[in-house]
């Protein structure tokens, strides 16, 4: 792979960007996001490509082109890789002072469960803070330099192409600038010239729009985000699984196929050959009878059970073992309404501890990008889980002597999923109050003597 350093060394920045790119491509983490990606979006590479071969008597391979061959793609990938993402991300960065938001842009939350989701597909992904927003980069468009002296990323290049007959674009981002480049055929050219990140332009009537002045950040302005401390896909030992669970699963699917049809044995009918037995099938198929000549000859009809059992149990164990090995919430083992609060915690500790190592990774990050923008602030993040409401609810009323009434109101009702009605409720539950305390006594109506009327 390239560095920083020879990035530095090179002395035409233009042909460097191109080998770049192909070095790139030829890495291990490269196709191992190209994979992963595949993996993410339900096209598991190993199925998909998987072939039915028959052999010969000479022990000569050929296609099988006439038995069943489904193929069908698990979505482990994706389900445990968004249900660890949106565990933590799911309800955005929450910040200490509230100007923070508005400084990273509307979409900064958004665009993080992007990049974090990306993270941990390919291993790392990269966030380019762009003066009020954050663009996202994955591995598969962006090329890495990192300095041999501290591991720092230091630069890197960016490059798209739509197909190999359309033109190339890249562009080299360095501490100092970026610079454009476009091949088209095989021959380069620059673009744009480098120019700083931040940029301020004037508009006149005679000259049009041009930049007066440009400044760059303190430190290089792309940041990665690793999907864990190995800095690795998370496809990595689950993958083998993953192919495991399809190939058992179509193949059961393929002997269906293949074993649903009804068979036929012919009996004291050996004079039949194999057009006889085509003639038979056709009548059977056309007119649903046929006639078997000879005194003794019968046609005896028969189907197949497939033995199911054991893949079932193969199928169920994989799935296990996949939902243990990548820490994840297998909602099946609390799908039970009885299931009490200890056991939805116990159920959640192996995802707790996982995406605490991930939180690590992104808070790193995040400091990354505050140091760009000159922020001072800290994140912090809430995580959604299963609770049991009603046993919430009771242990709330149990200490409600001891929290107060408020906070026992907004415990309620965001347990109940209606927590942004709380403090409208509090209010008009204190203005009822106050206007009982504040409401005149009325005086006890006085008693009047009855005059008895003679008739």
């Amino acid at each position: 792979m390239l560095t920083y350093e020879d990035l530095l060394r090179s002395r035409d920045k233009m042909d460097f960007t191109a080998q770049a790119i192909t070095r790139h491509k030829g890495t291990a983490l490269y196709n191992l996001s190209v994979v992963a990606d595949e993996y993410d979006r339900q096209m598991n590479r190993t199925i998909t490509q998987y072939r039915k071969l028959l052999y010969t008597i000479s022990g000569k391979q050929v296609p099988d082109n006439y038995s069943a061959n489904y193929k069908l793609c698990s979505n482990f990938l994706n389900r445990f890789v968004t249900q660890e993402n949106q565990y933590l991300l799911g309800n955005g960065v929450t910040w200490t002072n509230p100007e923070t938001a508005e400084r990273l842009g509307d979409d900064f939350d958004i665009k993080l469960q992007e990049l974090g989701h990306e993270a941990l597909i390919s291993g790392a992904a990269f966030g380019f803070f762009n003066y009020d927003h954050l663009e996202v980069f994955s591995l598969r468009e962006f090329v890495p330099l990192y300095g041999e002296e501290n591991g720092a990323l230091m630069a890197g290049v960016r490059f798209w192409q739509i197909d190999n007959t359309k033109p190339l674009r890249a562009t080299l981002y360095e501490i100092d600038g970026y610079t454009d480049y476009l091949w088209i055929g095989g021959k380069g050219r620059i673009l744009h010239d480098k120019q700083a990140y931040i940029n301020t332009t004037i508009t006149t009537a005679a000259d049009g729009t041009y930049i007066y002045n440009g400044e760059n950040y303190d430190g290089f302005p792309i940041v990665p985000l690793f999907a864990n401390k190995h800095k690795q896909s998370e496809l990595v030992g689950l993958r083998e699984n993953i192919d495991a669970y399809d190939l058992i699963k179509s193949g059961f699917a393929n002997d269906l196929d293949d074993c649903s049809q009804i068979y036929w044995t012919i009996n004291n009918a050996g004079g039949m050959d194999e057009i006889d037995l085509a003639h038979f099938l056709d009548q059977i198929n056309r007119v649903k009878a046929a006639v078997v000549e000879g005194n003794d000859a019968k046609a005896e009809a028969h189907t197949m059970d497939i033995p199911y059992a054991s893949r079932e149990s193969l199928l169920d164990r994989l799935r296990a073992d996949m939902y243990e090995d990548f820490m994840a919430l297998d909602t099946k083992n609390i799908a039970n309404g009885a299931t009490t609060a200890t056991q939805i915690k116990a159920a959640y500790e192996p995802l707790n501890n996982k995406t605490d190592q991930y939180e690590y990774q992104v808070i790193r990050f995040l400091k990354g990008i505050l140091d760009l923008a000159g922020i001072d602030d800290t994140p912090s993040f809430t995580r959604s889980i299963i609770v049991n409401t009603q046993e919430e609810i009771q242990i709330v009323l149990q200490a409600a002597s001891e929290l107060g009434s408020d906070y026992v109101t907004k415990k309620i009702l965001t347990l109940l999923g209606d927590g942004d009605r709380a403090e409208d409720i509090i209010i008009q539950r204190n203005a009822d109050e106050l206007d009982r305390y504040n409401a005149p006594e009325e005086e006890p109506e006085e008693e009047s003597e009855e005059t008895p009327v003679n008739g």
